[in-house]
């Protein structure tokens, strides 16, 4: 540099052709390099390093990841205090290491604790430099590795230490291989949502930041904005007399502000964990402060709320006696008051108290839904025992298994019900037993509230249904939250059409009877009807209402739904709840309707979480909301440590409402229902509900799916519940499922299964192709597409995925065969890639089978066959086999394109800006 200056101000020759002789020998030599054994060696051993590599590093963000990443960034700086930065170093350098290798084992175990995944990779640029006689050449020589870090098996940060250790001085050893290459070589699938191989970097600059010595000149160092960001999650280190000056570079459209500094507070956590005690498993490493974990604990729970010390029951006879004459029961003709159904309930009671029920035996009830069921499950309460329901709609190899597992003492059915019924426990038949001998008063004696009041059956993972058991303490707090939270009284009319055994219909039979409201009782297999249930609901005048999602999309097909005046409420639970069926409730029904988001499993009592849905909330998906009263929602990790804000975790239930566990099934039990680190009550339990889960920065609480039902494709791990949101937006689609199966080839892919709204045509494949493309990347859109006329339901209105039948193979279209050159050369590469026997011209890629990585499969060989410069997203753009030989033989004057390099300088853009910015004072 002296040099030039020197020669520019003297007015002599400039001394650059010389320097530039020596580059040019360099990239001489290095192309002879590229040719090698050593770099077949090299690029060998980068193909078993990454062979099976995570292709996205799915870090949680505050929004959907888009279809094309963009382009805007932003940073976040701080600072590792030099204490600090002097014990991690002095740590690396017992096990031999240096201090990037301390602070990138912290970096691997953030983002592992962040995201959850244990295979990671990261970038981490170098400096090229090799060589000795590297050393005078000007250049940029800047080379970009892949550490791929195994986090497997908790280890302690001294293990993960010398893992990374191992990694990043194999990855030095071979880091001659330029990284476009690798790409290459790799043949690693292109998303236009993020870069290829790696969206997390670390960079550690600790050469000297003096400015150059230069005569006649003063020179000092300026500080820049650092890097793109383009996709990357990058955090930049320089060390100085202070310790390490700390920049975290991200795109802005995944995160915000508030986030990156939250996550710059929980590096700095780790690492003084880490640095005090490098012995501690990754697991028991905190990411939070004591005031954040201890705020996040109190904001657990749900307000505190006084409640009755009677069950259910008595509740209910309490309303009896002060409203005798009010219509407690509408079931068609048949309209029962409160002491009409006391007084049934009460007879039924005392036989079976005479027949040995009393506390903790368990009846099964078998009825149609009507008035005998409500009174049914009254006696069988009243007479100090617990119901068990047997749905006669159930298979009976299926009732039978119940009636045995749960042990039954005594069932309860009506003569028409015999094949249902009958069994090795006694029947009292309901409509045979002369029950007016028996006296309609109340009976003796107060149930314990912490005494077992229902077992309803949930399927299993071994395929056996289990007992779910629940105590009247839990029910009472449920019912006596949800009257007070919404001024639930007299003047209210219940549907009751949830089958009974669901916990919902819990609520439904029991709130109405003990706040004095008026219970309609739908008719046996109403619940499956939407037009009948809009028919009682206008007769009946209901005002309150609850639906599953799928359900509830079928009920808002119904014309009419504007003469619903009395309706206040619509609840919703069961599934969740898509954002688009949410907007459709709120716009089709009265202005006046409420609609209230709910959440619980059947190991609690019934639902533990409530948010109130309006049409302004932007939030996607639309939240779970907040614990009820007594009650407490934690989203922890393995440790049963609580989750920072945003990170996805697995959702615990505390409190009051939590169920006493499987019937039976003790070694389930103690897995699922593990002790409350949080209580200080003794025997208090955590229940552990396999739901994923996040908190807001507002404290509210969404799902992000089942930790059990998970779908990893092809290296990507995809939520179905994301795609069928998405496809719900749709305004012709009333319905959607996403599930994975295996095509004919045994390729597993994502399937969709749609339905249309009333009155409207099936979106074609190519549409809904491109509708989901508008908002999710490709990986996520669906392989196959099959319309139905309407998803197949299970008796509780869940979608029965079992019932969704296979895909077929996408018919064909008229058969075009290609006549041009490029025709038929890219219909042989679709043949080849596509696995079938013909291809047509006017055939859709993805419409015949194709997929991302198959598409990037398909660009290999047309970028290898064709002169024309082009990128992996013009083959998303044209999609058929004339489309895409239009596009390579057509002149790039005439369409211009990005090239092919600079499509791979996009895809890096962040990382080379990056290195020329934290790479001041080397040579």
């Amino acid at each position: 540099l002296a040099a030039l200056y020197g020669a520019f101000t003297r007015g002599e020759p400039s001394p650059l052709p010389p320097l530039a002789i020596q580059y040019a020998d360099y990239a001489a030599w290095q192309r002879a390099r590229l040719a090698g054994e050593e770099h077949a060696r090299q690029v060998e051993y980068w193909r078993a390093r990454l062979a099976g590599a995570p292709v996205l590093l799915d870090l949680p963000t505050d929004r959907p990841r888009p279809a094309m990443q963009g382009t805007g960034a932003a940073s976040h700086r701080f600072r590792i205090p030099r204490p600090l930065h002097e014990r991690l170093s002095a740590l690396a350098r017992a096990q031999g290491g240096t201090p990037f290798m301390a602070v990138a084992a912290a970096w691997a175990a953030l983002l592992h604790r962040w995201s959850g995944e244990d295979d990671l990779v990261v970038g981490t640029p170098v400096a090229g430099r090799t060589h000795p006689q590297t050393e005078p050449l000007i250049g940029f020589f800047v080379q970009t590795l892949a550490l791929r870090m195994d986090l497997s098996g908790d280890p302690s940060f001294h293990a993960l230490l010398g893992r990374v250790r191992r990694t990043t001085v194999e990855a030095y050893a071979h880091q001659e291989v330029p990284f476009d290459q690798l790409v290459d070589e790799l043949k690693v699938e292109r998303s236009l949502s993020h870069p290829p191989v790696f969206q997390a970097m670390i960079t550690l600059q600790n050469a000297s930041g003096a400015g150059p010595e230069l005569p006649g000149l003063r020179a000092e160092t300026v500080g820049a904005e650092v890097g793109a960001g383009e996709g990357y999650l990058a955090l930049y280190m320089e060390e100085d007399e202070r310790g390490l000056d700390a920049v975290l570079r991200y795109p802005t459209d995944l995160w915000d502000a508030a986030t990156m500094e939250r996550v710059a507070g929980h590096l700095l956590t780790l690492l003084g964990a880490a640095a005090a005690d490098p012995d501690t498993r990754l697991s028991r490493l905190p990411l939070l402060s004591d005031d954040e974990r201890a705020r996040l604990v109190a904001e657990a729970a749900g307000p505190p709320l006084e409640v009755p010390a009677l069950p259910a029951h008595r509740l209910f006879e309490a309303q009896a006696a002060r409203t005798p004459d009010a219509v407690a029961v509408v079931s068609g003709e048949t309209v029962l008051s409160y002491a009409e159904l006391n007084a049934r309930a009460n007879r039924l009671a005392r036989r079976l108290r005479a027949l040995g029920v009393g506390p903790e035996r368990r009846v099964g009830v078998c009825l149609h839904r009507s008035p005998e069921l409500v009174a049914a499950l009254l006696a069988v309460v009243k007479a100090g025992g617990a119901y068990v329901p047997l749905d006669p709609a159930d298979p009976p190899g299926r009732l039978a298994y119940l009636r045995q597992d749960a042990g039954v003492s005594l069932v309860v059915s009506s003569s028409d019900l015999a094949h249902a019924a009958g069994g090795d426990a006694p029947v009292l038949w309901v409509d045979r037993e002369p029950l007016d001998g028996e006296s309609p008063e109340d009976l003796d004696g107060e149930a314990d509230l912490d005494g077992l009041m229902y077992v309803i059956y949930t399927s299993g993972s071994t395929g056996r249904p289990k007992g779910a058991m629940n105590a009247h303490r839990g029910v009472v707090n449920r019912l006596h939250w949800m009257r007070r939270e919404y001024g639930i009284g007299a003047d209210d009319v219940f549907l009751q059409k949830t089958p009974f055994s669901f916990d919902v219909s819990v609520q439904e039979f029991f709130l109405p009877l003990v706040v004095g409201a008026r219970l309609v009782v739908a008719r046996p297999e109403g619940h499956r009807d939407p037009g009948y249930l809009r028919e009682v609901m206008q007769a009946q005048a209901v005002t309150w209402v609850h639906f599953v999602p799928s359900m509830l999309a079928a009920f808002l097909e119904q014309p009419g739904l504007d003469r619903l005046t009395a309706l206040r409420r619509v609840f919703s639970s069961g599934e969740a709840l898509p954002r688009e069926l949410a907007e459709r409730c709120l716009a089709r029904l009265p202005a006046t309707v409420g609609l209230h988001n709910l959440y619980g499993p059947t190991e609690a009592a019934i639902d533990v979480s409530f948010w109130p849905c309006r049409s302004d909330d932007p939030a996607r998906p639309v939240p779970i909301g907040r614990a009820v009263a007594n009650t407490r929602l934690h989203v922890l990790d393995d440790a049963l440590q609580p989750v920072p804000p945003a990170v996805t975790g697995e959702l615990y239930i505390g409190g009051v409402q939590v169920g006493r566990g499987y019937l039976r099934r003790p070694g389930l039990t103690a897995e699922r229902f593990v002790p409350d680190p949080f209580s200080a009550t003794r025997g208090a339990r955590l229940y552990r509900t396999g739901d994923r889960a996040r908190l807001r920065p507002d404290g509210a609480i969404e799902c992000a799916g089942r930790v059990d039902h998970q779908v990893k494709l092809r290296g990507l791990r995809i939520e179905p519940g994301e795609i069928e949101t998405a496809l719900l937006a749709h305004p012709a689609l009333r319905e959607a499922v996403v599930v994975v199966r295996a095509d004919g080839l045994g390729d597993a892919r994502l399937v969709a299964y749609v339905a249309a709204a009333e009155g409207v045509a099936a979106p074609s494949v190519g549409e809904l192709r491109a509708h989901l493309g508008a908002t999710l990347p490709d990986y996520m859109v669906p392989g196959a597409f099959v319309t139905l006329d309407r998803l197949p339901l299970t008796a509780s209105g869940k979608v029965d995925r079992r019932a969704l039948p296979a895909p077929e193979r996408a018919p064909e279209r008229d058969y075009v065969p290609p006549t041009t050159p490029a025709q038929k050369t890219i219909a042989g590469f679709w043949a080849e890639v596509l696995g079938v026997e013909r291809v047509g011209v006017e055939d859709n890629f993805f419409e015949i089978g194709g997929h991302s990585l198959l598409v990037a499969r398909l660009f290999v060989r047309i970028r290898e066959a064709f002169p024309r410069e082009m990128v992996l997203v013009d083959l998303f753009r044209h999609t058929t086999v004339a489309a895409q030989a239009a596009f390579v033989t057509e002149r790039p004057d005439e369409a211009p394109a990005v090239t092919v390099s600079q499509q791979r300088g996009t895809d890096r853009a962040g990382l080379r800006r990056a290195s020329v910015g934290t790479h001041r004072g080397r040579r």
